[in-house]
């Protein structure tokens, strides 16, 4: 990482006491104001983005879908949210933050609105094509946001509230999903709720969501830094002293550092923790995408009915909201690194019960529930570790392109190859789930084995320079 740091080195001091002031800053009502706001807009994001799984099977009737319209549907919104994400990652750490996340969330929120208009298989694909293209950058965005947003002890609690709220969104489109099997608009009316928070999430965010200080003080507005630093202290009590430009370096207003090029990422001393950040995602991702976009349609296949296959696909995500809130204490009580082993491996006989169900004859429904709620509680709820994980991998230059590129790069396999590829075999559970079984293994220990302990401190992990104690 020392090349890293090498480019912008007269701020690492400032960005260390910078960072060192936010930590110190008190837990308050307006850090949950923020976690608020981030969490609507993930439950508002994984809403939109979710009704794949949905369409899959509603929409089949209705706008007569053939099996290869069924394979690009499975896959165009997270085929295109790769490649947002790609273009979102060239231009973060570049533009603000803030409006990085409010182009995703216009345009994924009116895209969705237009789902009601749509009268045959191409239309359908074209927009959820321009929805994953636009949630590209918003659904990785509210991370390196609340990294440097939030308290280090706290970013747990973030990482929690904000999965649990996705968890929520997922469980809440199956609801909806299974509410509306019968209706032959079933698909119509389940995506209105998301699309009409075009009019409410973006003004949230504008008013509510404040630029991050480090960004700032990262493009040499020292005094911006300062006064946002400030703010978050006044509006959180006043309870610690304010900051001075003069504590963080008298002649650093005067510096606008140079942003290491995008292939920083890629340089010795970074290039592991990008690979490590990368692989616990993609691994868990794959499960996760996996289980959420093909399993309503994998139990239709092998033999459910189309409410039952809602039902169950509801239950198990509904296994994910408390297991998302537990995933979020324990990284802190034992460490990212074995949270996420914890999520995965813990999730391996829950995925054999499920692979096994079949042979269950009366009891399958039994046994597939009771795999699913393993599941669920675990590898399922691992994203609270894992996206927090990521997002620790980067120094503050690299973070927003750091984070959201490695999403986007893991977005091409959990979201695109493996739902692609698997699909023409969600009727074998042998198949479908052990797929699953393999790869939750893998990743169960790479970070482990391969990976640091990140211990949420941005500064004393990331930054490379020498700073004060």
């Amino acid at each position: 990482m020392n090349d890293i740091a090498a480019i912008g080195r007269p701020s690492s001091a400032a960005g260390f006491v910078l960072g060192r002031k936010l930590d110190s800053i008190p837990f308050s009502a307006y850090h949950v104001a923020i976690i608020a706001v981030l969490g609507f807009i993930g439950f508002v994001e994984g809403y939109d983005l979710s009704i794949t799984a949905s369409l899959l099977v509603l929409a089949k009737h209705p706008l007569h879908l053939t099996p290869g319209d069924i394979r690009f549907v499975a896959v165009a919104s997270t085929m295109m949210a790769c490649v947002g994400g790609f273009i979102a990652s060239a231009m973060s750490d570049h533009w603000s933050r803030k409006l990085v996340l409010q182009i995703g969330v216009i345009g994924t929120t009116f895209f969705t609105l237009l789902i009601p208009l749509v009268q045959n298989a191409e239309q359908l694909i074209i927009i959820r094509l321009l929805t994953g293209l636009a949630g590209g950058f918003a659904v990785s965005a509210p991370f390196p946001i609340a990294a440097e947003l939030m308290p280090a002890r706290h970013r747990r609690t973030f990482g929690a509230i904000y999965e649990m709220s996705l968890a929520v969104s997922f469980t809440a489109v199956l609801f909806v999903s299974f509410i509306l099997a019968s209706n032959a608009n079933a698909f119509r009316l389940m995506a209105l709720p998301g699309g009409l928070m075009v009019f409410i999430a973006p003004a949230l965010i504008h008013f509510l969501i404040p630029e991050s200080p480090r960004w700032h003080l990262r493009r040499g507005r020292a005094a911006a830094a300062v006064d946002a630093v400030n703010r978050m202290i006044s509006r959180s009590g006043s309870r610690v002293a304010p900051l001075s430009v003069e504590a963080i370096g008298i002649d650093i207003e005067t510096v606008s550092e140079k942003l290491p090029p995008y292939w920083a990422l890629f340089r010795p001393g970074q290039l592991r923790w990008t690979v490590v950040g990368i692989l616990s995602s993609v691994c868990a991702g794959i499960a996760a995408l996996l289980i959420h976009i093909l399993l309503p349609k994998a139990l239709v296949d092998q033999g459910a009915a189309v409410s039952l296959s809602f039902g169950l696909s509801t239950i198990i995500y509904a296994a994910s909201i408390p297991g998302k809130a537990f995933t979020g204490y324990l990284m802190e009580i034992i460490g990212r690194r074995w949270t996420i082993f914890y999520a995965l491996a813990g999730s391996l006989p829950g995925v054999f019960l499920m692979m096994m169900a079949h042979r269950a004859e009366a009891n399958a429904t039994i046994v597939m529930l009771a795999g699913g709620l393993i599941t669920g509680f675990t590898v399922l709820s691992s994203f609270s570790a894992t996206r927090v994980y990521l997002s620790e991998q980067f120094p503050t230059a690299l973070r927003g392109r750091g984070h959201i590129f490695g999403e986007s790069f893991g977005r091409i396999f959990a979201g695109v190859l493996g739902p692609f590829l698997m699909t023409p075999y969600t009727g074998s559970p042998t198949i479908f789930f052990g797929t699953i079984l393999v790869v939750v293994g893998i990743g169960a220990l790479i970070p482990v084995v391969f990976g640091r302990e990140t211990v949420g401190q941005l500064e004393t992990v990331t930054e490379a320079a020498s700073v004060p104690a």
